[in-house]
């Protein structure tokens, strides 16, 4: 009977903290809507802080990658994308060796970091990566037809690369 309780407290404290981290995340990604680069690096710092409290959780790791690679995108020269792209990368390799995480957002995730180095140098890297985009692109798709983030990044680095030509 005891072991019962015991797994039944567990199970109700594992899902309360499961819905804490989720309210800070959207608290600290509700502040985007200011939309300024120091609003987006302040989110980044915050996700870095909930993802130390929660260190087996995907999704602080997910939008740390996320956020400060749509910065990269938007900054490719600033001076603090470099520090971002480290982050985005240990994310990254983080969420491919935990258990759980979705194929999907992973090779979504992998071609956007691409995506931010063909920005960065589109003469150099563009020939370099262009394929390598695309194929993570299709494998985040054919996993997860319904990927929003892949289906926005397929469309716009195929606009982009368009433009370039």
């Amino acid at each position: 009977m005891i072991v019962i309780v015991f797994l039944a407290m567990t199970v109700c404290n594992l899902h309360a903290q499961q819905k804490d981290m989720q309210a800070l995340i959207h608290q600290s990604l509700e502040k985007l809507q200011n939309d300024s680069s120091q609003t987006t690096l302040q989110c980044v710092m915050e996700l870095k802080r909930i993802e130390a409290i929660f260190p087996d959780s995907i999704a602080p790791k997910y939008h740390i990658a996320l956020q400060s690679l749509s910065y990269a995108v938007s900054h490719p020269h600033d001076e603090q994308t470099p520090q971002l792209l480290t982050m985005a990368e240990q994310a990254i390799k983080q969420m491919e060796g935990m258990r759980h995480h979705d194929p999907s957002d992973l090779h979504a995730l992998q071609a956007f970091h691409l995506t931010v180095l063909v920005v960065q140098n589109p003469a150099q890297n563009g020939p370099r990566y262009y394929r390598d985009v695309l194929d993570l692109l299709d494998k985040s798709l054919k996993a997860n037809p319904e990927n929003a983030l892949a289906k926005m990044l397929r469309q716009q680095f195929t606009e982009g690369m368009q433009r370039a030509l």
